[in-house]
């Protein structure tokens, strides 16, 4: 079982790059005012057929060879349901797959959120070629960031791969999530 929900972030991205994604986007949402949390994955690769999707949530449904059950989803809705929220999936075929989870905010039973830093930092550095779109909200702020713009800065998309430039990435998503929700903590004060 996946511990917090950037592994599942992690495991729903890298299907869709499996699925021949060329464009990710990762939206997350976490509104203490209106007791959300809420994670979107949203890919432009192959899509799912209407008979694998009604089936995509069952724990022994799969497109693996290596084993023969697909958990992460099946617990991610499971998961999502149990903390008063909800699970969506829709795809197409040939253009692409949206998964989103939403959890009651103050949920006791809701995982933590993760590390998401690391997890955008694996996915980029590890799909140098894909178009990552990271989007954080924190009550009215957020963080955004794009591979696109990370190449217009470093001039060559292939530095991605590098650990100096992953490490660099973390520590700025990671820096400016804790920004934001220091400011969002303020803004509730207010």
């Amino acid at each position: 079982m996946l511990e917090d929900l950037s592994q599942h972030v992690l495991d729903i991205a890298e299907n869709g790059v499996s699925a021949g994604a060329s464009d990710v986007a990762i939206e997350i949402t976490e509104d203490a005012a209106r007791n959300i949390l809420s994670m979107t994955v949203e890919d432009n690769g192959r899509g799912m057929s209407p008979e694998f999707l009604e089936r995509a949530a069952d724990p022994f449904a799969t497109t693996r060879t290596t084993r023969r059950v697909g958990m992460g989803l099946p617990f991610l809705k499971q998961s999502a349901e149990l903390c008063d929220g909800a699970f969506s999936l829709s795809s197409a075929l040939g253009r692409g797959t949206r998964t989103e989870a939403v959890f009651a905010y103050d949920s006791i039973d809701r995982p933590p959120l993760g590390d998401m830093a690391s997890t955008v930092m694996v996915l980029i550095m590890g799909h140098p070629e894909v178009n990552w779109r990271y989007l954080h909200k924190i009550g009215n702020r957020e963080f955004s960031m794009t591979t696109e713009e990370l190449v217009d800065v470093l001039e060559e998309r292939e530095l991605l791969r590098t650990a100096d430039v992953g490490l660099w990435i973390r520590d700025q998503i990671a820096e400016s999530l804790a920004d934001i929700a220091r400011d969002s903590r303020q803004d509730r004060k207010s």
